[in-house]
């Protein structure tokens, strides 16, 4: 199954679909996930994001929602059920394909590296997985359940994690394209 994807992310990786991958990503970076931050810091007197922490405890969360209110809570959770599962979508295929795309210039046609192109669906699926945490977590409050809280930390943590090795991966590709276009 991840060998089907591999192949298939390198069939369409185009330059002109990184592009509009890419200004994808910059409006959700540059307009539409700052201005829900700015919206749930304004209801909440400054508490930013769960998505933008590390790692936290359940106190530390749970006072975050508190802390949203029940106008910021159900904004959040709206969000989350919306924007925040296109935005994971959009970075996941715009990571893969360009890590396609600069796999295909820096290493042979057969190298295992090939294969690498598929690790930002890790990204994804712990980002899926972090966010049904948080609607779980503003949905069930004033509950507090541990257990959900601490899974939540886990996913955010791994969904951060992921998110390391696929800036190495884009950084590590785009030298060894260079070194290979150097060569040419």
């Amino acid at each position: 199954m991840l060998t089907t994807l591999s192949d298939t992310l390198r069939k369409y990786a185009k330059g002109w679909l990184i592009l509009a991958l890419l200004a994808l990503e910059v409006l959700f970076n540059a307009v539409i996930l700052p201005g829900t931050q700015a919206r749930l810091e304004a209801s909440s007197g400054g508490v930013g994001p769960i998505d933008l922490l590390f790692f936290y405890t359940p106190e530390k969360v749970y006072s975050m929602v508190a802390a949203y209110g029940d106008a910021g809570r159900a904004a959040y959770r709206t969000f989350e059920l919306t924007g925040d599962i296109v935005y994971p979508i959009v970075y996941t295929l715009f990571f893969s394909l360009l890590i396609s795309w600069l796999f295909q210039r820096g290493f042979p046609a057969d190298s295992s590296r090939q294969r690498l192109n598929v690790v930002p669906f890790g990204a994804w699926l712990f980002d899926l997985l972090e966010n049904l945490s948080i609607v779980t977590m503003l949905s069930l409050y004033p509950a507090t359940p541990a257990v959900v809280a601490i899974l939540a930390t886990i996913f955010t943590m791994l969904k951060w994690g992921f998110v390391g090795v696929v800036v190495v991966l884009v950084l590590l590709g785009v030298v060894m394209a260079l070194r290979s276009r150097r060569q040419r």
